[in-house]
């Protein structure tokens, strides 16, 4: 059976005991600190999976309570040793970052010499237990993308967090702000300056095929780095959290091994740019990390674009909060016969009513893009920028229109 994980992050969470339902509905709220999350996919694979039995997992994120066995354990062993046993096959635990010049362009060794030093290890000890996983440095003076759900929790009372720099050195850090819908969250290392800076790249450029490098802290080992290409692009998968709240997200999918401890570390392309979030793996547990199942990388792992990841990133740090476009309609989650997004209702005074789309409306495309279920749509049209006009095919009693719809701001 598969089952959805996240990939990043190792916590100890005794009332969840590392296990996430998969939610068939999301409410529309928005915290800025809990929770961990669990996931399922709004395609066809990943309904497949969940009809399959699988229960959904945060990807990157290894769970431990305390009370049994869980990969953490097994972690801490491998951090402990200090050598390569415990390793997964294809993954490499190598602190020293060669000098970029001296690799062959465009060679993967080019790719890790050029972004190591902007990868950081992320630790959070709050009072419901411990969290690990990765970031990546995006200001000179500390502040750090990584993942909702690796550092949920860090702003209770009683919360500390802890960043590992690539030389090795750490440092306390502040937690900034973060958004439960998107899985987005950013910190601020204390007391740092003039820090390697990772560079953006345009995620709306990428081409499945494409090679891709991620980066980051699997199972506690600092500094590992895989290789891989975009298997698969506009993948809407949906993360429950559990006490009602869950992320979304238009998920890359890439074959680049990413397991528990990834979260919230760098997807790369050739030339060092990030184009992508690390967050989800799909495995092939039955019960989740730590009870003898497989809960290893099997080459459907998912990122968050970049795109969306430096907008939502931007908003956290500017206002403390994330806003995302939207049409102003509710979907069912029940899928059409013929596929599709079925109107549940339209919002007053939102774009959906001004363009005239009604209840029992399927919508169908937007754009270019197909649209096979409800988080499909949501997902496209999260991925536009504000005030960008879209066409939507929809189909009404029979008939095929093409309506043009302005997203606006959400505050959802």
């Amino acid at each position: 059976m598969s089952e959805l994980n996240y990939p990043g992050e190792t916590s100890s969470f005794p009332e969840n005991s590392g296990v996430y339902q998969v939610q068939s509905e999301p409410p529309a709220q928005q915290r800025r600190s809990k929770g961990a999350v669990g996931t399922a996919f709004a395609v066809a694979l990943a309904t497949a999976l969940v009809a399959g039995g699988g229960a959904g997992y945060l990807a990157g994120s290894s769970q431990s309570d305390g009370t049994s066995a869980t990969s953490s354990t097994s972690s801490s062993t491998v951090k402990e040793s200090g050598d390569a046993e415990g390793t997964s096959q294809g993954e490499l635990r190598n602190p020293t970052v060669a000098d970029p010049k001296e690799a062959p362009s465009g060679s993967v060794e080019q790719v890790a010499a050029q972004v190591l030093p902007a990868v950081v290890s992320i630790e959070v000890a709050t009072p419901r237990g411990s969290a690990e996983g990765s970031g990546s440095i995006i200001s000179a003076d500390g502040y750090v993308l990584t993942n909702h759900h690796v550092i949920a929790g860090a702003d209770t009372p009683g919360s500390e967090m802890q960043v590992t720099l690539n030389d090795g050195s750490r440092h306390p850090a502040q937690f900034i702000a973060s958004d439960v819908n998107t899985d987005i969250g950013v910190i601020k290392i204390e007391g740092v300056n003039d820090l390697p800076v990772m560079q953006f790249g345009n995620s709306d450029d990428l081409r499945v095929g494409q090679e891709v490098v991620a980066v980051g802290s699997p199972l506690g080992l600092s500094a590992t780095v895989t290789s891989g290409i975009v298997s698969a692009l506009n993948r809407p998968v949906r993360a429950s959290q559990g006490g009602g709240e869950s992320s979304l997200m238009d998920g890359i999918q890439t074959d680049a091994a990413i397991n528990p401890g990834n979260s919230g570390g760098p997807l790369v392309d050739r030339n060092g740019r990030l184009i992508g979030m690390n967050s989800v793996i799909a495995s092939l547990s039955s019960g989740g990390m730590g009870d003898g199942g497989q809960g290893g990388s099997i080459g459907l792992g998912f990122a968050i674009p970049s795109n969306f990841a430096k907008r939502v990133a931007d908003q956290l740090i500017e206002k403390g909060e994330a806003s995302q476009p939207m049409l102003g309609v509710r979907v069912s989650v029940m899928q059409s016969m013929g596929g599709g997004a079925v109107v549940a209702g339209v919002e007053p005074d939102s774009p959906g009513q001004r363009a005239g789309l009604k209840t029992g409306d399927t919508i169908t495309r937007l754009n270019d893009r197909p649209i096979d279920s409800a988080d499909a749509l949501i997902a496209a049209t999260r991925s536009k920028e504000f005030g960008e006009t879209v066409t939507l095919e929809v189909q009404r009693e029979g008939e095929t229109d093409t309506i043009p719809v302005e997203v606006t701001l959400s505050s959802e």
